[in-house]
């Protein structure tokens, strides 16, 4: 959903965009300079250390399918000796949220808990998902700057790097080669998380908060699928009946809000399009132009004719959408991967949660359907020019928050206290209490700060890891990867939310019916004449540069 992709939740699509004299504001303050890394010597990832783990029950595999748990592990470690802060010390952070707002620390124990074991007061800002592209145009063009903010969502912000580069810490010396083995649990990030990530002007800012290398998925109702006809890898043609046969009585057999906008990104890879950006041959294709993608928006549009979308799928948050498909009002869903728990414990046993192979298209992109392969991180936090001192505290903040699955206090960050926010079921697995799912790391996300490494564990459901895991040994293999992430591009960063915001407009309105499909070579041009052509020119020399 790149997030700008995804999930937008993530999974997962377009998303709500400030108003022009907002990122305007934004472009005009940052400052930063040039950011490209062509010409400038990189400095060296950092050294990369997996961390010691329980052995997983499911095997993973080098091309990417992750390593799978059916049951949590009997004996947790710790993973650090002393408390990063002594106590004394506030930081002020801010990341995304896909959840409702936390209650105020003072009756959070969720977040008491998390600040004791930090030894360090943690002010938490959390801005919902529509507004993140406001709120941040606002925050970078100020003064008032919190101590660490991630950058998560998959959202490209306008002018984002040089932000970076003028108001934050350069944290090369802290975290290039080995000098990162001082944090050695952000050693355990893998490279092609920081790769994702990217560099800026050759330098490391950041800290990527990894994720699999699966992007999303189509959540499904199986046994409603099912009943109308669904099989894993069916012709599109077929898809497209099923889904009218499991559409009816007020019930939708396609969830869609803003942010999935139809789930574009998934119908077009499958119809064989590139990964937004492919870069090959000296020679940059993005995905909007080719004729995968048009075919795949003939296709969407017939679907949404068919009444197979849910018919506030132009207006209805991603939040809503979610209620909508645990309470069966839609059949299906495009999120994010990490949303596989949330969502089977919303569904309420209710029905089987699975996720969708893509169809097969014959004629379009050689009939072989491509997914989405991840940035490979949910996105990266930056700390606030600071002393030494204070950098080093931050970064051995980061650090704890990033413990390894199997140690408490990866415990502590993805499911609280025992007792109050999970007990162990009769398998051992931590199954959330009422309040658990309230004080949590869902409506307070201190795992989109810094997280470690995702394990494949759902806990309660081992049947869905199992499920999940066998998905990704048939999907991972049609992964491909969007070669622009990682590289800078001065036109992608002040323009990308004009160009996102003219192609999720343009998706919308073709799908919807409002504009007709030969209407898209329009918005194409338009596009590419606000920023998409000059940016592909930019990217080809990043990328020429680094290979």
């Amino acid at each position: 959903m790149s997030r700008r992709t995804l999930l937008r939740s993530m999974a997962v699509g377009g998303a709500a965009v400030a108003a022009p004299s907002v990122l305007t504001a934004c472009s005009t303050g940052a400052g930063g300079g040039n950011v490209s890394n062509a010409g400038k010597k990189a400095v060296p990832w950092p050294a990369y250390t997996p961390a010691d783990g329980p052995a997983p029950d499911l095997a993973p595999t080098e091309e990417g399918v992750q390593a799978g748990y059916t049951k949590y592990p009997e004996k947790l470690v710790r993973a650090t000796t002393e408390k990063p802060g002594d106590g004394k010390q506030r930081i002020k952070v801010l990341t995304i949220t896909y959840g409702t707002p936390p209650k105020p620390v003072g009756r959070n124990a969720y977040w008491q808990a998390v600040n004791d074991a930090l030894g360090v007061e943690i002010e938490f800002t959390v801005v919902p998902d529509a507004d993140f592209r406001a709120k941040m145009a606002t925050l970078m063009s100020g003064d008032d700057l919190p101590d660490m903010i991630n950058f998560g969502g998959g959202y490209v912000l306008p002018r984002e790097s040089q932000f970076v580069k003028a108001r934050c810490a350069d944290l090369s010396e802290h975290l290039s080669g080995d000098a990162v083995q001082d944090y050695p649990h952000l050693a355990g990030i893998p490279t092609y998380a920081w790769e994702g990530m990217g560099r800026i002007a050759g330098r490391i800012y950041g800290v990527p908060v990894e994720r699999a290398k699966v992007q999303g998925a189509m959540f499904i109702d199986r046994e409603a699928f099912d009943r109308a006809g669904y099989r894993p890898g069916m012709s599109a043609p077929d898809f497209r009946a099923m889904a009218k046969e499991a559409t009816g009585g007020r019930r939708f057999a396609l969830g869609a809000s803003t942010v999935g906008c139809f789930g574009h990104l998934y119908h077009a890879m499958w119809h064989g399009a590139p990964n937004q950006w492919r870069i090959k041959d000296g020679k940059v294709t993005d995905m909007y132009g080719t004729d995968a993608f048009k075919a795949a928006l003939e296709y969407m549009a017939r679907l949404r004719q068919d009444g197979s979308y849910n018919p506030d799928a132009t207006s209805i948050s991603q939040v809503d959408l979610k209620t909508q498909f645990h309470n069966g009002t839609v059949r299906s869903m495009t999120d994010g991967w990490g949303a596989a728990v949330s969502n089977a414990q919303g569904i309420k046993g209710e029905f089987t949660l699975d996720v969708a192979e893509p169809y097969t298209v014959s004629g379009v992109g050689g009939g072989t359907p491509v997914y989405q392969q991840n940035r490979g991180c949910f996105g990266y936090t930056v700390i606030k020019k600071a002393s030494k001192e204070r950098v080093r505290l931050m970064l051995r903040v980061l650090n704890w928050l990033a413990s390894p699955f199997g140690t408490k206090e990866y415990e502590l960050t993805h499911y609280g206290v025992e007792g109050t926010h999970f007990r162990y079921d009769k398998a051992g697995d931590p199954v959330a209490t009422g309040l658990g799912l309230v004080d949590s790391r869902t409506n307070l996300p201190f795992p989109y700060l810094m997280d470690a490494p995702q394990p494949l564990y759902c806990p309660g459901f081992p049947d869905l890891t199992k499920r999940l895991h066998a998905w990704q040994r048939k999907v991972v293999p049609l992964l491909v990867p969007d070669d622009h992430w990682g590289l800078m591009s001065d036109t992608y960063n002040r323009q990308s939310a004009t160009m996102d915001q003219i192609i999720t407009d343009g998706v919308t309105a073709v799908v919807a019916g409002r504009k007709k499909l030969s209407d898209w070579d329009g918005v194409y041009k338009k596009w590419r004449s606000q920023g998409g052509e000059r940016s592909a020119e930019e990217f080809l020399e990043e990328y020429e540069a680094a290979h």
